[in-house]
């Protein structure tokens, strides 16, 4: 049969709800999804790699990369940049490797315009407490900060219907699982499969009337 295309995998939801802990455990159980790394003006934390956990860019430079439609989406959140390069995406969906996104929800709404056929997975936080406190514990970030953080995580869970999953982040292992069986799921649909197996109905066909 021939090598389905890849699927583009879509996690995003609030500043503070764990997506990057969630995709982190996810590929060290996950090891065939390809992982695209965004690219952000925003400051290095403490800890974080350039190239592996972002591609750290200045603020004329990501305008360049808009300028020259080499972004899949992007979005400004907090007054930095945040984007996904195209390229990368585009060319390991065609050799049929799944592609695993983990983007803030403007990003993720403006792939949804241009890449309907993605799964977008909402990562919810058990409640507002929770995701203040989460926020407030990574110690990185001004109280105005916290306080935009917030404000915005209220506005992107109003985002929610726009979403094909949710799964709850109060346990990064079962949350984890809960991904798992999204991406076992959408490799059953009929349709991702249908054409494939119309054109191996018809070969078998083809070789059916060819046997006298």
């Amino acid at each position: 049969m021939h090598k389905q295309k890849g699927i583009l995998f879509i996690l995003s939801g609030p500043s503070g709800v764990g997506k990057g802990t969630v995709r982190e455990r996810l590929f060290e159980v996950e090891t065939q999804l390809k992982y695209s790394v965004s690219a952000t003006t925003r400051d290095k934390r403490p800890g974080e790699v350039h190239g592996s956990d972002y591609h750290f860019k200045e603020h004329s430079e990501f305008e360049k990369m808009i300028e020259n439609d080499e972004l899949l989406e992007h979005a400004k959140y907090v007054n930095n940049y945040y984007g996904t390069p195209r390229d990368y995406v585009e060319s390991e969906l065609e050799a049929g490797n799944d592609v695993f996104l983990e983007i803030e929800v403007q990003g993720a709404l403006q792939v949804k315009e241009n890449f309907s056929e993605g799964v977008f997975i909402f990562l919810f936080p058990p409640s507002l407490d929770e995701l203040k406190k989460r926020i407030v514990n990574r110690g990185t970030e001004s109280p105005e900060l916290v306080r935009n953080r917030l404000n915005e995580a209220r506005k992107e869970i109003e985002m929610m219907h726009n979403y094909d999953y949710v799964v709850v982040n109060d346990n990064v292992d079962y949350a984890v699982q809960k991904i798992k069986s999204i991406i076992v799921s959408e490799h059953c649909k009929r349709e991702r499969i249908e054409e494939q197996y119309k054109k191996i109905m018809k070969a078998d066909d083809f070789n059916v009337r060819t046997i006298n």
